[in-house]
């Protein structure tokens, strides 16, 4: 996957340092969560810098500026430059050291192939092989949306899995009885990873594609559940794709943005005929789930 790199520096006033430690912290906690919404997925932290990584697709340039021109302390600004960023491997350290198991509300239990995971009697046994790609439990969004899953009857559905990552959320979808799973993403690492994932665990019935929203006006039928985890600013351009692929009295999982782009997300949502029928925050992470009645 291509990635670019963005050099992010935080300065006070006229230009000058932030010489208070609590503030410049404050301050790139800040930049970090503001460059999220724009695609950005890891950072780097040093002095009054930070390095931030995002997939070339995927960067959003006009929604950074915006976000960046009005920071919210006085006097702190933002100046940033962007390169491509060497083709690589970013999770490579990550991949070979692998992830401890995640309990999921008692309920499912979420591993890697590295590390046994304690199973009980009832609990769905999850693997996940993560190469290059998003979705492990270990991030508050992917958790959420697994939990709400779990509370669904999805015996005989049809799922949309919308930027599929490793098909952690297409796996347990299947497993919990779905009829049906197709998958996308505009990654083929991602989609290449779902497959393995999908064999590793045994699933059958999960159809991973290469693309974006727009491969969901290729698909010859219509979903009862529809799950996205991805930035704020694609759910608000595909949602409009997603409710379109919506069966009557389906169900539409959001996650992927921070508790302060909830409201423009429901907005959005509620314009396109969309109910709000329920939510859940982890640590200022969000998700939302819609029900479309026509």
């Amino acid at each position: 996957m291509k990635y670019l790199k963005t050099t992010f520096t935080v300065t006070y006033g006229n230009g000058g340092g932030i010489k208070d430690e609590t503030l410049l912290q404050t301050a790139k906690d800040i930049l970090c969560q503001l460059a999220g919404t724009a695609g950005f997925e890891s950072f780097e932290e040093e002095g009054d810098t930070v390095t931030g990584y995002v997939q070339k697709g995927v960067f959003d340039k006009g929604a950074l500026d915006d976000s960046l021109s009005f920071f919210p302390i006085e006097n702190v600004s933002i100046a940033y430059e962007t390169q491509e960023a060497e083709d690589k491997n970013w999770n490579e350290a990550w991949e070979e050291t692998g992830f401890e198991p995640i309990s999921v509300n008692g309920k499912c239990v979420i591993h890697d192939t590295m590390h046994r995971a304690a199973v009980t009697e009832g609990m769905l046994d999850i693997t996940i092989d993560a190469k290059q790609a998003f979705g492990t439990g270990t991030h508050e969004t992917t958790y959420m949306i697994v939990n709400q899953l779990l509370s669904c009857n999805l015996k005989g559905k049809r799922v949309l899995d919308c930027g599929c990552g490793t098909g952690i959320l297409s796996i347990i979808a299947a497993k919990l009885g779905a009829e049906s799973v197709t998958g996308y993403d505009i990654d083929e690492w991602s989609v290449d990873n779902t497959r393995h994932n999908c064999a590793l665990n045994g699933v059958a019935n999960v159809e991973a594609v290469h693309g974006d929203a727009s491969v969901i006006g290729t698909m010859e039928r219509s979903f009862d559940l529809v799950v996205a985890n991805i930035n704020r600013n694609i759910l608000l351009d595909d949602m409009p794709s997603f409710k379109a692929a919506m069966a009557c009295n389906s169900t539409l999982i959001l996650s992927g943005f921070y508790m302060k782009d909830a409201g423009m997300l429901a907005e959005k949502a509620e314009g396109l005929g969309l109910e709000l029928v329920g939510n859940d925050t982890r640590n200022d992470w969000c998700m939302l789930v819609f029900r479309a009645n026509a």
